[in-house]
């Protein structure tokens, strides 16, 4: 893949007249994250404009429920020709086997090529602070993400969402085919934000990552072309250096 297509823009904005004029704003950008605040408020209409535009879908909605409820939830998100959903691994391995299945399911329905699902690991927003103190618990960060990782593996799923700081880890753990995504990517000129485990892209690419979830510093720059364009020549750069 070249360094554009590796990466994820989210449509993080609160509507669909908004999500469209960053669109045809960032026509050069191939995959897009479709996450809650914009799906509650326009529903399946943004995935149906993504798909007219051929465009690929990060469906972000991080389901989790018991396994029925979830099986269905994947299995009409399949319908939409969506590329990924993502599931909390928490919902453990029958829910995760299950929603597996109803999105191939979904996607036959509707002559789609079946979404791949990725599981929650760890929020990025987490630290190993929150893990031991707020939710009690009793692993360190990096074993914990690793058994979610596994978990994810074992239950049939393609891949998970983790760190940067955790991709070389599971790629050791879980080998070549098991999809890497990872958010709190930010380039060194841009500000964290509410990220706490972040990486740089290439960085997060020599650690092993598949796909780059990248919002704030291309979508809230000056300059969203200037500043995505960057952030592709520092991955080739990056990526000719390793």
């Amino acid at each position: 893949m070249s360094p554009a297509d590796r990466i994820i823009v989210p449509l993080d904005v609160a509507g669909k007249e908004a999500a469209i004029a960053l669109l045809d704003h960032l026509p050069q950008v191939t995959f897009w994250k479709v996450g809650l605040e914009l799906f509650v408020s326009t529903g399946p209409e943004i995935l149906v404009e993504l798909k007219s535009r051929q465009k690929k879908i990060f469906l972000d909605l991080k389901f989790h429920d018991i396994p029925n409820t979830l099986a269905g939830a994947c299995r009409a998100a399949a319908r939409y020709g969506v590329d990924l959903v993502t599931l909390h691994a928490t919902a453990g391995k029958d829910a995760l086997r299950l929603a597996q299945a109803a999105a191939i399911e979904g996607a036959t329905e509707t002559g789609n090529p079946a979404p791949r699902l990725i599981a929650i690991t760890l929020l990025t927003s987490l630290n190993a602070h929150n893990l031991a103190f707020d939710l009690k618990i009793p692993l360190e960060l990096p074993e914990y993400v690793l058994q979610m990782a596994l978990l994810a593996q074992e239950s049939g799923l393609a891949g998970a969402v983790c760190s940067p700081q955790e991709v070389e880890q599971l790629r050791q753990a879980c080998g070549s085919d098991f999809l890497l995504v990872c958010p709190g990517v930010r380039p060194a000129w841009a500000e964290v934000g509410d990220q706490r485990r972040v990486v740089t892209p290439a960085a997060a690419l020599k650690a092993g990552a598949d796909y780059l979830v990248i919002g704030r510093p291309i979508t809230a720059a000056d300059d969203s072309i200037a500043a995505f364009e960057r952030i592709c020549e520092e991955l080739e750069q990056g990526g000719k250096s390793c």
